[in-house]
């Protein structure tokens, strides 16, 4: 028997993910997004609401383009969860010396993010293979496999540094509360804190793994693309035509990646063919750690949370306010003993 204040969902499950933010976890179903913060005084500060993608024609469902669609997407909602978990963190003072500084820190982090792992790979392949007199053009498939190696480089190296940092080892932690819930739900246990601490902090499909698989799927289009539209342009100007093309054919590699990913979630789980998610898993062991047992609730309320309102589906929006408890029990209680979580919108 399921303990007193776990909720078992027996009914057809709708597909939920999930990401890390700051002290906190967003889970996202068909219908609604929700965010379930730890403020400093112990409080739960839980966000939730109806949502509906504005990329609901059906081009954007299509194979190519709803890759293209969920990265933009997930962009968008990962930044306002974040925004909302940092906001939680702050003090009013805090937070009117942060206002507007949103929008900068987007085209910053944007910004370096191309430099870093487009841009500098391409630059330390260049260096690399002048200093060691390889005869490689820009459109040599080796020239393409030695980016990739360099940015495959960057990227563990970039992961191992922040893994240091203590703020960024607990959104770590709170990524591995996400996944053990994640599998927990899926395979339709009771939400209790040991269900979900005995389940893996590794899973299919994690945008960890998604980046990996856009490193590969790059170092191919890249090999492929670049001959056909630069064949004869070498020097200063053909890195610069290179960078240019490697930047726009993002959307057609995150398109890729997207459906391979997809593919693999489905079917390499299991016997020999999940050795096609290994190289993904390897790197979700830096990504993810393991959670403790208050992080853990945080992100059993953030999926709880999602999965009621998907199952009223009701349209009442969320409002600017959070809802906010004073612990988890409260949480459970006021959606076990209600059904719902609109009475403590209204208290």
């Amino acid at each position: 028997m399921p303990r007193k204040g776990a909720i078992l969902f027996t009914m057809a499950q709708p597909y939920i993910g999930g990401q890390a933010v700051i002290e906190g976890v967003m889970m996202r179903a068909p219908a609604c997004l929700t965010v379930a913060v730890r403020r400093p005084d112990g409080t739960i500060a839980l966000r939730e609401g109806p949502y509906r993608s504005t990329w609901s024609k059906k081009l954007w469902k299509l194979p190519g383009f709803r890759g293209v669609a969920m990265l933009v997407e997930s962009m968008t909602m990962g930044f306002s969860a974040l925004q909302f978990s940092a906001e939680q963190q702050m003090t009013e003072e805090e937070l009117a010396q942060d206002e507007g500084s949103g929008r900068l820190a987007v085209i910053i982090s944007t910004v370096l993010a191309l430099g870093l792992f487009v841009a500098l790979p391409q630059f330390l392949a260049s260096l690399t293979a002048k200093g060691a007199g390889w005869d490689l053009g820009l459109t040599d498939t080796a020239f393409h496999v030695l980016i990739g190696g360099f940015k495959l480089l960057i990227f563990v190296g970039y992961l191992f540094a922040i893994s240091r940092i203590p703020d960024v080892r607990r959104l770590f932690q709170y990524h591995g509360a996400e996944h053990k819930t994640i599998h927990a739900y899926e395979k339709k246990l009771p939400l209790t804190v040991e269900n979900v601490q005995a389940q893996s902090t590794l899973h299919p499909r994690c945008g960890t793994t998604f980046l990996v698989v856009v490193i590969v799927v790059s170092i191919i289009l890249g090999s492929l693309a670049a001959p056909l539209l630069m064949p004869d342009v070498e020097g200063w100007l053909g890195q610069v035509a290179l960078l240019v093309i490697r930047i726009g054919l993002l959307p057609i590699i995150a398109a890729i990646s997207y459906e391979f990913q997809r593919l693999s979630a489905r079917f390499c789980t299991t016997g020999w063919r999940r050795v096609v998610l290994y190289p993904g898993f390897l790197f979700q062991k830096i990504t993810t750690r393991k959670p403790d047992n208050d992080q853990v609730e945080i992100a059993i309320a953030a999926m709880e949370a999602a999965a009621w309102r998907d199952r009223i589906q009701e349209d009442e929006p969320h409002g600017e306010e959070p809802i906010v408890f004073a612990s988890f029990a409260r949480f459970r209680e006021v959606l076990s003993e209600n059904g719902s979580l609109s009475a403590s919108r209204a208290a």
